[in-house]
């Protein structure tokens, strides 16, 4: 049996006491230290305590890990998409078995409420890899005709070979399972290269996947810097796919870095949130709290941009105060009664900070919160913000905030808030209330965006739909989701019979 990774049982007693022994890294099939020795701390976001102490991969292990994955695509692209399916159940099985442990160091190390939203996304995680095993047996090819009678034309999907996954904090489990999943299930072998912030829990996630007895060097994880791991990643020449999600800023370098490989970026966005002058006011504040609140708005999704017809933005703008006040609950995020915790590291908390007092200096007014709360255990709480009157030269306007921010803004009609929404580089998600479903569509129709929800919050999407910003846009390349991932980390391989 190779070493294990020192994760606990079940998440209960990290603290800073039972975290002298460091997780290691997963390369070829066993768990090794770093080459170099060295670690880095997992801290609570909600407390500031060391967690735990985590592996310090450098490029030396991720050039291993490729070479491991090299040799390893060499056969398991060739293994019966069957028996990968089986494969990809086994790690949904072990998943759903430890589904206590990982919802519960998720919330220690991320921060997002453990009641309200960890379990849900082990869940999302569970569904993620069943999905990618059904896929798995359905993936299809062609036999077109030719022009000559004594030949046969097969055309079908191969695995690409080596895919880089190199994935962010905000949803540690659910973004790293749209890419890894697929990318096994399509014969692909993997490398991944979690996000520092979020290591622990991605370790206890690999362990899973280890479990399931998968062919040496098929997976593998290093954690560490991106600017070392995730840079050797999207540079080795032994790695057909670099598969990214995270800022469009990362995602511009990794892009460079991996020129002339096969790319899938899933990047930022600012989620425009829109109330035609139909509007049910009522259904909008709702999806404005699921919208903005989630994860304490640290979602690519997330609405950060609200664009309110001047005749109902009195009346929305009241329930939305009171709806704030009344049902969205900062603290600690084990307990049951939390909606959202802390915010998961200083730079985002800094962002969040400096967005809304620039807002306030340039005239926007703040309606709610606004400070960060440190009395919740950390300087990372920032308290649900809903500020109005925001207008279009603003950061909290332009720019992604990522955090529990509301801005508003009255708009005089349809078409300005089109104008608005098409002037944005981003062009990932956005949603539109109206009661009009003819109006709704056309404003669909017409938004620059890679997915539109109507009379729906800007964090609604299913896993299995395809997913992805607009071309031309600062969101991203191709889409994840299902078969459509799939399809990203497959190629068509042209086969020609003489039969004569």
């Amino acid at each position: 049996m190779p070493p294990q990774p020192a994760t606990v049982s079940d998440g209960s007693d990290l603290a800073p006491e039972a975290s002298g022994a460091a997780t290691m890294l997963y390369i070829d099939g066993g768990w090794a230290e770093a080459i170099g020795g060295g670690t880095f701390e997992a801290v609570n976001p909600a407390t500031g305590q060391v967690i735990g102490h985590v592996a310090l991969g450098a490029r030396r292990d991720a050039q291993l890990a490729i070479d491991a994955a090299a040799r390893a695509s060499m056969t398991w692209g060739r293994t019966s998409p069957f028996e990968r399916a089986k494969a990809l159940e086994r790690i949904a099985d072990t998943i759903e078995r430890r589904r206590d442990q990982l919802a519960r160091i998720l919330t220690l190390d991320q921060g997002k409420p453990l009641i309200g939203e960890a379990y849900g996304e082990v869940e999302e995680l569970i569904l993620y890899f069943r999905m990618a095993a059904a896929d798995a047996t359905r993936i299809e090819g062609l036999l077109p005709p030719s022009t000559d009678p004594a030949k046969r034309v097969l055309v079908y999907r191969v695995a690409k070979g080596v895919v880089g996954v190199i994935t962010p904090w905000n949803w540690p489990y659910t973004m790293p399972a749209e890419l890894i999943a697929p990318a096994l299930a399509a014969g692909d072998t993997v490398v991944w290269n979690p996000a520092r912030f979020t290591s622990l829990c991605s370790v206890a996630l690999a362990e899973c996947i280890a479990d399931a007895d998968l062919p040496a060097g098929v997976f593998n994880l290093v954690t560490g810097p991106g600017a070392d791991v995730g840079d050797e990643l999207a540079s080795h020449p032994a790695v057909e796919v670099v598969a990214f999600v995270g800022s469009t800023a990362t995602g511009g370098k990794i892009a460079a870095r991996g020129a002339g490989k096969d790319l899938l970026l899933e990047l930022g966005g600012n989620g425009p949130l829109v109330l035609l002058d139909d509007a049910d006011v009522t259904a909008a504040v709702k999806a404005t709290l699921s919208a903005c609140f989630l994860n304490a708005g640290q979602s690519c999704t997330a609405g950060e941009r609200v664009l309110v017809d001047r005749s109902i933005h009195d009346a929305y703008v009241a329930a939305l105060v009171e709806a704030v006040r009344q049902q969205v609950r900062l603290g600690d995020p084990l307990d049951g009664a939390t909606t959202m915790g802390p915010l998961n590291n200083e730079r985002t908390a800094e962002k969040a900070e400096r967005h809304v007092r620039e807002a306030e200096a340039r005239g926007a007014e703040i309606l709610v919160g606004g400070e960060r709360a440190p009395r919740h255990g950390s300087r990372l709480f920032f308290e649900p913000t809903v500020i109005d009157r925001v207008t279009e030269q603003m950061a909290v306007a332009r720019e992604e905030t990522f955090g529990p921010v509301v801005p508003i803004t009255a708009v005089d009609g349809e078409a300005a808030a089109l104008g608005i929404v098409n002037a944005s580089p981003y062009g990932l998600l956005t949603a539109v209330f109206t009661r009009d479903l003819r109006r709704g569509l056309n404003f669909a129709e017409s938004v620059h965006a890679g997915w539109v929800n109507i009379n729906e919050s800007t964090n609604y999407w299913e896993s299995h739909l395809p997913f992805g910003g607009r071309a031309g846009s600062q969101s991203g390349l191709g889409r994840v989701g299902g078969r459509y991932a799939i399809e990203r980390m497959t190629e068509l391989k042209t086969i020609v019979v003489n039969l004569a």
